[in-house]
């Protein structure tokens, strides 16, 4: 079937590294993963530490215990949450996950949905699957990036301070098509 590391290689070009953007909504932000989302993951124990040594955040790159913790948030929290272990194409699998990652499990499921003409529940299950499996890899991929485009205005449509955001996921959104 698809391959993880290959899409999580990927993924992780677009995410970078440490961030503290006062206008992220996620706020300070290590590889894509949010703090006032994920409170709870244990890699922030590994920053905090790291903090005080003078090379920060250049040393976080060197450390291969939060290296791991990275890759398993992101192969636990979101490659198996919308299921793309089982299918088929991998470059489908990997702009689910990569949206995934950039707008959350539910938000990529219900727009894979939406791409394949399947009731939008958020959840990828044996009918969601079967259709994404049976369509033409190009199609889902223009569609869905169409799909994204749109979503991504409305975001800023909603929340005017996203609009830095807009042209950075655009571009991201066309790389993976």
């Amino acid at each position: 079937m698809t391959d993880f590391e290959t899409a999580f290689a990927l993924t992780m070009k677009a995410e970078g590294g440490y961030v503290n953007d006062p206008q992220d909504p996620g706020g300070e932000t290590y590889k894509g993963i949010a703090r006032k989302m994920n409170s709870k993951w244990e890699g922030w124990v590994v920053i905090e530490m790291m903090k005080k040594e003078k090379s920060f955040p250049a040393n976080l790159n060197s450390n291969a215990q939060l290296e791991e913790m990275v890759k398993t948030f992101y192969q636990v929290n979101y490659w198996d949450k919308v299921g793309c272990h089982k299918i088929i194409n991998q470059d489908i699998a990997e702009s689910i996950f990569d949206f995934a990652v950039n707008a959350g499990p539910i938000a990529s499921a219900k727009l894979a949905q939406i791409t394949v003409g399947v009731k939008a529940d958020g959840i990828i299950g044996p009918i969601t699957l079967e259709k994404i499996n049976a369509e033409d890899p190009r199609t889902f991929l223009a569609l869905f990036a169409l799909n994204k485009i749109a979503r991504y205005i409305s975001i800023c449509e909603k929340r005017k301070e996203s609009k830095k955001f807009f042209y950075g996921w655009v571009k991201r959104t066309l790389e993976a098509v």
